[in-house]
């Protein structure tokens, strides 16, 4: 007789630095998800940013089907075609000449923070080791990318942390440029701030840390896991900023809900990880690359991205039209799909009282932080499923303005 699966069955298996809500979905199509009791929900959180294309997308799905039938895994002590492909396309987008593949956003931003300790070793000397990040920002959970983010919560407590890592405040350039110098190697930083609070940088900021980084021949490294695939309006938010980085980290909807990472810089750059320097058991896998494949020639088309920006203006009116109601946010930021309702001070502190109403009122929704409520739809989410959504929101939020 098989286990019955239940929530309670969580606390009993499975290692406790989760807390998952009590509903347990068991389908979706498009942006709504149905749980084992038939509820349906609307889907503001896609996932934390991954289902860039909703739930089973008709392309994603063929593409999974028809490559499992082919070939899953070689390892890399061979090649294989989707990989291949899916490469070439992101070189051909983007201002990459080279791609790393791996599994995840925190195995791209480790591959990316080697390689510019690696390259900066290798050109300039020993002493120019130090990497510069931004306080709030989130960088995945190894232990050198959660060093890199800046979020001590997340890094304290596993003993001595990997060294020379420099945490400055966000959109502060006079703060980096007191603090980056000679011996700086790279500076990391999220075109716009996911964890961090969903918080967008100045154009004076973007464009003056790629001058700093020029100044002190350190390179800019962009973590484009959560803006990344469409997220913004632009195929990767760099675009958007007119600022160009050294090294790029994707992941998130790259796969569309299929596991994979990607690391892209140029071929200056890449050549400094020769062979044996370092590696992914799974990493360009045909399954994942198949999938990605998909997922990007699906996005990076004109009718998707700027459909992005006309789904960002009817989020926005929407919350605004609730705020106007209910006066509970200070603000409304973000930019397209990545969009956070920052609390006012008289909710300071409340965003999972507002994140356990959604549930409850069949909206799946986000935190990012104690104080936004941060929200991630899929590029496509039709409008009659944001009207729905954000009604459904309304009626949260008055349960909590009202509690």
């Amino acid at each position: 007789m098989s286990e019955q699966v239940t929530r309670e069955l969580f606390d009993e298996v499975m290692v406790p630095n989760y807390a998952p809500a009590k509903v347990i979905p068991v389908r979706g199509q498009g942006s709504r998800v149905w749980d084992q009791e038939g509820r349906e929900f609307v889907d503001f959180a896609g996932g934390i940013a991954v289902s860039g294309l909703g739930h089973c997308h008709p392309a994603l799905v063929e593409a999974l089907k028809t490559q499992g039938e082919k070939l899953w895994h070689l390892s890399n002590v061979m090649t294989n075609e989707p990989a291949l492909r899916l490469a070439k396309k992101l070189v051909d987008a983007t201002f990459a000449e080279k791609v790393f593949f791996c599994n995840s956003g925190g195995e791209a931003n480790e591959a990316a923070f080697k390689l510019a300790r690696r390259y900066a070793i290798d050109e300039f000397g020993a002493h120019k080791t130090q990497i510069i990040a931004f306080t709030q920002a989130f960088h995945g959970r190894t232990f050198f990318t959660v060093s890199v983010g800046g979020q001590a919560s997340y890094s304290d407590g596993f003993g001595p942390k990997p060294g020379d890592i420099t945490h400055v405040p966000y959109n502060d350039l006079a703060a980096l440029e007191a603090i980056i110098s000679d011996n700086t190697c790279a500076v990391v930083m999220e075109p716009l701030q996911g964890e961090g609070g969903i918080i967008s940088p100045t154009p004076e900021f973007a464009r003056g840390v790629r001058e700093l980084c020029d100044k002190h021949n350190a390179l800019l490294v962009f973590d484009e896991v959560q803006s990344g695939m469409g997220r913004t309006g632009e195929l990767y938010a760099y675009m958007g900023l007119g600022v160009t980085p050294d090294i790029l980290t994707s992941a998130k909807a790259l796969g569309g809900g299929f596991p994979i990472g990607a690391m892209l810089t140029t071929t200056k750059i890449a050549a400094h990880f020769k062979v044996g320097t370092h590696g992914s058991t799974y990493g360009g896998n045909p399954l994942a690359c198949a999938v990605a494949e998909a997922a990007l020639d699906t996005i990076n088309t004109p009718a998707v991205l700027n459909g992005v920006k006309q789904r960002e203006q009817w989020m926005r009116e929407g919350l605004e039209a609730i705020n106007a109601k209910y006066h509970c946010f200070s603000e409304i930021r973000g930019k397209g799909m990545l969009i956070g309702a920052v609390l006012n001070e008289q909710y300071q502190g409340r965003s999972r009282d507002f994140l356990t109403a959604s549930v409850d009122q069949g909206l799946l929704a986000l935190v990012a932080g104690a104080s936004v409520v941060r929200f991630a739809p899929s590029l496509i989410i039709p409008e009659q499923d944001i009207r729905e959504g954000l009604a459904r929101f309304e009626k949260a939020v008055a349960h909590v303005v009202g509690a």
